[in-house]
Order: C-alpha cells, then structure tokens, then sequence
C-alpha cells in the first residue's frame, strides 16, 4: 500500500514513524512533510490550500490511500473532491469538518442531536454579545469564543465583565481574529479535569484509538498563556471503561448518527475534548483530526495495524479490535522557541537530536523545523515533541526527560512538569 500523510508537524510525523512500522506499507510519502519524516520517506512540496493541487500529488503518485493530518485542507472541501473522484481518503467532509473549523453550527450540531455540553449562545449582533457577558444570562468566569479558526487564539476564558466585554470588541470591532470573529460563541465556564478521547470512524462505526490529557498552558503548573499544547501523556487514568462506555454512547454514536442523518458521514478522526463536570462529562470541543501532541503519545500506544485500520476507514470496514492499546505508558514534552506562544524565534540549529533518539525507549518527533546549510534548525513554535515509553508513568517521565536533556538550541524552553498529573505524589522531575 503507498500512502500519501498530508501535513508537517508533529502529528504528521508520529503518523509516519507508526505506518512505517506497519505490514504491507511498501511506500510513504510526507507533504509537505518536515526534515525528520525523511528517514524512509519521501517528502514532497505541495499547497495544502489547494484541494486540487492536493488531488494532482494523489494522481500522480499513484497512491492507494491519503490521510490527512491538519483539519484546514478539510474546511476547504478536500475529502468532497476526492470522493467525489472515487480516490479513498481519511478524513471528514467540509460539513463534518464545521465540527472544529465553526465553533457556532458545532455547540448547534451538539443541540440538535443532545450532545452534553456547556449552556451557550451564538451571535453575530455585538450588542447582543456584551449584554449576554454583562448577565445574569451566564456568570464570572464565562468563555467567550470566535467562531472560526484562529489559530488557537480565538478562546477567552474571562474572570471578569470588563475583560469579557475586552474580548468581545477584540474579536467583533478590532476584528483582531479576522472574518473568524464576526460571529461568536459565549458559554458557561465548565469546571473539572481535562481529558481527550480518540476515534476513528468509517461513517458507521467509530473504533476507539485510546486517550490522553494535554498540557495546554505554557508553564509549569498549568500557569501562563494557552499554547497549542506543550506535551500530553496516554492513557488517561482518568478514563475507565465505563466513562468511555458513556463517550461511545453519548457522543461519538450521537456525532456519526446526527452526520448520516444530515446526510453527510463521518469518515475520518474524531478528536473529542471533555471537561469531567461534577454533573458529569461534557464536551469541550470536537477536531475533525487527531490531535498535536497527543497523537504522539497515543499512536506509539496502540497495537495492530494501523495502515489497516486507516484503509478501512476509508472504504467502510471498519471493526473491533484492529487496534488496541498496550500496556506501556508515554509521555511526551514539547520544545518550544524562545517567545512561544505569541512570537517566536526561527533559524536557531539544534543539537543533540540523535543523541536524544538513541536513550533506549524514547522518541524524537519534529514539529517545526528545517535544514539549513545542511544543518536541522528551528521553523516555529513548538519545534520538537519527545517522547518517553515506560511500565508506569514515572519511567516514561523520567525516559522523556532524560532524552530532553540532549536537546539543545539557543532560547529553547519546555515545562518540566509533563505527566504529573498521572502521578500519585506531585513531585516535579527536572531535566
């Protein structure tokens, strides 16, 4: 089977590290990929905002299947152009993808089809928007959310009126996120740990791909601005069988059964984020594509064919048991640059990565980075993702740690704290 994985950070790569490890794989193809997916794979330049340019790369390289890792391509109706040309892919239809990409019609797919989740209002009137954060409708704190992608921005959780009134003009008159806040979601402030439950569905069925929690703010300690995420670790204790009886029941079978009956199935990954209320579990947000960097702790986890199960998917067989997890534990730290989240610093050469491969039982997956002068160098934001495997929580920190330990740019910074939330003492394990 060729495969063709769309994309280049993170997320992208631990997809091709897994299907590289799969029976049957005889090619992989990254695009536009990244210098660490180049070990065993070929990466190619192509522009993922462009559907059909997307479905020339598939044609010409005549590849039996495309799985697509980051969920803008799918705003822009990807999947729609090739099924519409019988090519097989992974991934939801541009309606499906309003799941994520419109936080407005996903809180009103969850009404219709009774989906748990916070108490919410939808706007486009600014008026309407400050007298809703101005009560008694909600109370402090109350999120105030853009509608559309904003890149990870576009969330407000605001302890006061007069910060979520700052939030409300940033988005509807600064218009600092765009066309995406011209339409904004306010909600309830839910309250409980975090956790995220993974699902990879062929329109009919939904298998589980296990869970993980994330670390989404900057610092240790959960303190400091929100970040795309800066480490993860899989499974979630948190998580039982019957609390993921209840997701299968109460969410994933209402998201694939409201998406028929909208007459568009769900094909793809389903990437569902809970916060553990005291009333019980209730939905955060849905993405249409797994999550960065939770698929890399979570696709080292599972057992079976992935390739499989991932081609299944694209052509309606999907069953039981073609991927399970196994019994170790993982924990990933994230490296970011100097200035992340809200700038940061490009160019900076990166030292230590083979050295940092080769501890026994950890797992270095580029995010953001490029080569120059023959040299692997920083690209972005979050940079690296590494990852440590273990028999229990502790030795996959201490693993991750350890190879962290090898890494070194100029301005790097990550947290030291990833994973001890799984612990049952609180201590902190440096590098």
């Amino acid at each position: 089977m060729r495969i063709l994985v769309l994309g280049s950070g993170g997320r992208e790569h631990a997809l091709i590290w897994r299907l590289q490890r799969d029976p049957g794989v005889t090619e992989l193809i990254a695009a536009p990929g990244n210098p660490g997916m180049t070990a065993g794979c070929r990466c190619l330049p192509v522009d993922l905002g462009s559907p059909a340019a997307v479905l020339a790369l598939a044609d010409r390289e005549q590849v039996d299947l495309t799985v697509v890792g980051p969920e803008a391509p799918l705003e822009r109706g990807l999947a729609d152009l090739f099924r519409r040309r019988g090519v097989p892919i992974v991934g939801p239809s541009r309606r499906g993808a309003a799941l994520e990409c419109s936080k407005a019609r996903s809180k009103q797919f969850m009404a219709r089809h009774g989906i748990p989740t916070a108490r919410f209002l939808v706007t486009a009137d600014i008026g309407e928007a400050l007298a809703a954060v101005a009560g008694p409708s909600f109370s402090f704190p109350v999120v105030v959310k853009a509608d559309g992608l904003a890149a990870g921005k576009g969330v407000v959780v605001a302890d006061t009126r007069e910060e979520a009134e700052q939030a409300v003009r940033a988005a509807m008159i600064e218009r600092r996120f765009g066309a995406a806040g011209a339409q904004l979601v306010i909600e309830e402030c839910l309250t409980g740990p975090e956790v995220s439950c993974f699902y990879l569905s062929d329109g009919q069925r939904a298998i589980s791909l296990s869970h993980a929690q994330d670390h989404k703010r900057i610092w240790d300690d959960d303190r400091g601005p929100n970040t795309g995420g800066m480490g993860a670790f899989a499974p979630s204790p948190l998580v039982d069988d019957a609390l993921e009886a209840l997701v299968a029941n109460q969410v994933v079978a209402p998201v694939l059964d409201g998406m028929r009956q909208e007459g568009e199935p769900y094909v793809g990954f389903l990437y569902v984020s809970l916060m553990l209320t005291p009333a019980g579990p209730r939905v955060i947000e849905f993405n249409v594509r797994f999550g960065d960097p939770e698929a890399q702790v979570v696709l080292p986890l599972l057992e079976g064919s992935l390739a499989a199960a991932l081609d299944a998917a694209a052509h309606g067989r999907l069953s039981e048991g073609m991927l399970t997890p196994g019994p170790d534990r993982y924990v990933g730290v994230v490296i970011a640059s100097r200035g992340y989240p809200q700038t940061f610093e490009a160019g900076r050469p990166i030292e230590g990565l083979d050295s940092a491969a080769a501890i026994p039982g950890a797992l270095v997956f580029h995010a953001a980075t490029a080569t120059r002068d023959g040299r692997i160098v920083t690209g972005g934001g979050r940079v690296l993702t590494v990852v440590g495997r273990g028999i229990d929580y502790e030795e996959a920190m201490a693993t991750a740690y350890r190879a962290v330990a090898h890494v070194r740019f100029d301005g790097m910074q990550f947290r030291r704290d990833i994973g001890r939330k799984a612990l049952p003492s609180a201590g902190t394990i440096r590098a």
